[in-house]
């Protein structure tokens, strides 16, 4: 089928309101047609132009940018990125990866950034993701496809893009060049490869899952590490078309509830985020020496006196990190069933903790969990139901697979309730002969705080160095 029959056949629904990202991948899925060229016919249906048109305006808002980039990878310079592009592009190919493809699209993109600090980007969601987007195109340009293919893919840069320009509110590489830039690569290649709308979707997924809540602000005005968040855009997005491509692996979240997601914490989180980094980062800001002229004397010395003054902080903070970790040779903890030291093997370890407490036979098993806890309870019931019955470790996968199917456990009443909150985890063993009761937090690595326990927290102790479980004190 092609964009003009589309519009044809489904131009009453073409011409309603602006379809969700989700309902476009939808109409792509459902049309049996590349979500590409869904994008076009919608364009050409809402701004009554032809395929020719939509396709050539869609190209041409890349001039400016596609400039800003060949000046960024000859003779541009960044004042946060120096020379990076021209330094890379003069290595020649497979400089930074060993994919002729990727390796220039990931150059393509960092020689865009420089081009911005030269003359400025036009931007979709900003101009950071203007850079993966530009650096993507370059690249394929190179594959010498054909030019109408080349312009609908630019459609899709834009038309993914234009989502998470409306969804930007405030400060966010999330909503911009991160995140926006790795959606984008994802549909992109998915596209590409001859993925279905549905694909197309999952891939987006997928590729907006590592982005979430990541901040851009303060680091954009710290040398280099802008460069990290746009150049893994396209590997991420790579990884995600590639993991839906070429396999069967399950992704069921729809792509309008992971972007209204993205969306909803960018606003929330990022005034939060960048409480923090400010003042981690804040002395690392690039200094433009021509302004620094117009500030006081007294100001630059107690700017150059916060350098040391966080660095002497950070030390402190890490060193109690150093402190906390377990010796190199004994460094990786017990094997941990059901996929996460935190969700799984934090709770089962308080229960193996509950259980050495409890004596007699067990007649309720009681367990609350805080909300991001009771939300994975699939895979940590099971692990907390086996170490309290039993006693087992978190790395006893046939006690794990066997335990909700266990005639003892058809005789123990089993609760799980949610607690709003954080960090929480508690259990309770109800037995014949001593009951036993913890309250502790969660921690990653399979560890514990202890909070409260029955019969006392001096006994939960002893407990927890006879098992090997390592308690955490923060």
């Amino acid at each position: 089928m092609t964009a003009e029959e589309l519009v044809r056949k489904c131009a009453g629904e073409l011409k309603d309101t602006p379809f969700t990202l989700g309902e476009l991948t939808e109409l792509a899925e459902r049309e049996g047609v590349p979500f590409s060229l869904a994008v076009v016919a919608e364009a050409m249906a809402k701004e009554g132009k032809t395929r020719e048109q939509v396709l050539a305006d869609c190209l041409g808002q890349f001039t400016h940018n596609l400039r800003a980039l060949q000046l960024g990878i000859t003779s541009g310079r960044s004042f946060l990125l120096g020379r990076v592009g021209s330094d890379l592009q003069a290595k020649g190919e497979n400089v930074i990866l060993q994919d002729r493809f990727l390796d220039r699209a990931v150059r393509y993109t960092l020689g865009t950034e420089v081009g911005n600090h030269e003359i400025g980007l036009r931007p979709c969601a900003g101009t950071g993701d203007s850079c993966p987007s530009t650096g993507l195109l370059r690249a394929l340009a190179e594959e010498e496809l054909p030019g109408d293919t080349i312009a609908a893919l630019a459609a899709v840069m834009l038309k993914v893009g234009s989502y998470f320009r409306a969804g930007k509110q405030t400060t966010g590489c999330n909503m911009e060049g991160y995140g926006a830039g790795a959606a984008v690569t994802a549909a992109v290649l998915t596209d590409l490869a001859g993925g279905t709308g549905l694909q197309v979707a999952r891939s987006i997924v997928l590729a907006l899952s590592p982005t979430i809540a990541v901040p851009r602000t303060p680091r954009v005005m710290v040398s280099g590490l802008c460069a990290a968040h746009i150049g893994a855009a396209i590997l991420v997005g790579n990884l995600a078309s590639k993991l839906v491509m070429k396999s069967d692996m399950p992704v069921e979240v729809d792509v309008d509830v992971m972007l209204a997601m993205a969306a909803r914490v960018h606003v929330e989180a990022a005034p939060v985020v960048t409480g923090i980094n400010l003042p981690y980062l804040r002395p690392y800001f690039k200094k433009n020496a021509a302004v620094e002229n117009f500030v006081g004397e007294e100001v630059k010395k107690r700017e150059r006196e916060a350098v040391m003054k966080v660095r002497d902080r950070a030390r402190e903070e890490v060193g109690k990190l150093a402190l906390a970790g377990r010796p190199l040779s004994r460094c990786l903890g017990e094997v941990v069933v059901g996929g996460s030291s935190l969700a799984v093997g934090s709770p089962a370890n308080m229960s193996r903790i509950c259980h050495a407490l409890a004596r007699g036979r067990i007649g309720a098993i009681d367990i609350e969990l805080t909300t991001d806890l009771f939300v994975r309870r699939a895979i940590n019931v099971p692990a907390m139901l086996m170490a309290a019955t039993a006693g087992a470790g978190t790395g006893d996968i046939e006690a794990y697979k066997s335990i909700l199917a266990s005639p003892e456990l058809k005789d123990i009443v089993v609760t799980v309730r949610e607690v709003e909150e954080p960090e929480v985890q508690r259990i309770r063993i109800t037995a014949s002969e001593q009951s036993a009761y913890l309250d502790a937090r969660n921690r990653g690595g399979g560890r514990v705080r202890l909070v409260a326990a029955e019969p006392s927290l001096a006994a939960a102790r002893e407990a927890a160095a006879r098992e090997g479980i390592h308690l955490s004190e923060t």
